[in-house]
């Protein structure tokens, strides 16, 4: 992908998430933390736009990497894994994804990480839609690290700036954010 669509890209998504996805009330977080802001990234995610210019955008990043698997748990994850392998495919560079439950079911195959047969040996890079302590996407990477894959990558949607670098590089685990909450406000 050429430079100057990159950052065409990246402007538009800065729309879109702003406009679908961005919201200033309070909550509470998956962390637990109490914020006066939000990113539900899913309105985004499910939108057409939204959903290819994330595709694409993330493909630009993992292009410049040597990664086997594209993964994430679930249900944040889950959205962009699917369209980030169709791009894939389309872009000729297929790269399939899987997705790591919670919990394992009890019925069915009763697999923990699911889509695929095994990561072990493969090199992954696992996704996240909104990052606060990164403490979601680490339950991933403990579970494909267990399961015998390598972790590339960490690669989030938007970085809330809340400690999610300092925890990934604890777990010494490569981290990156498409946007910031600095892209949707000023601090």
């Amino acid at each position: 992908m050429r430079q100057t669509d990159t950052a065409a890209i990246r402007e538009r998504l800065i729309q879109l998430i702003a406009e679908r996805s961005f919201g200033r009330k309070k909550i509470v977080l998956a962390s637990g933390r109490e914020s006066n802001f939000y990113f539900d990234m899913k309105p985004t995610m499910f939108h057409p736009e939204g959903a290819a210019l994330l595709a694409r955008l993330i493909f630009d990043r993992l292009s410049k990497l040597d990664v086997d698997l594209v993964g994430g748990l679930e249900m944040g994850a889950v959205p962009l894994i699917a369209t980030v392998s169709a791009f894939s495919h389309e872009a000729g560079r297929p790269i399939p994804g899987f997705f790591v439950r919670k919990a394992v079911k009890d019925h069915g195959t009763k697999k923990r990480i699911d889509g695929i047969d095994s990561v072990a040996g493969k090199k992954v890079v696992i996704l996240e839609d909104v990052t606060t302590t990164g403490g979601s996407a680490i339950q991933a990477v403990e579970e494909v690290r267990a399961a015998g894959a390598e972790v590339v990558l960490v690669l989030s949607i938007v970085d809330r700036l809340e400690g999610a670098i300092e925890s990934f590089e604890q777990a010494k685990v490569p981290f990156a954010s498409l946007f910031t909450r600095r892209d949707f406000m000023k601090d």
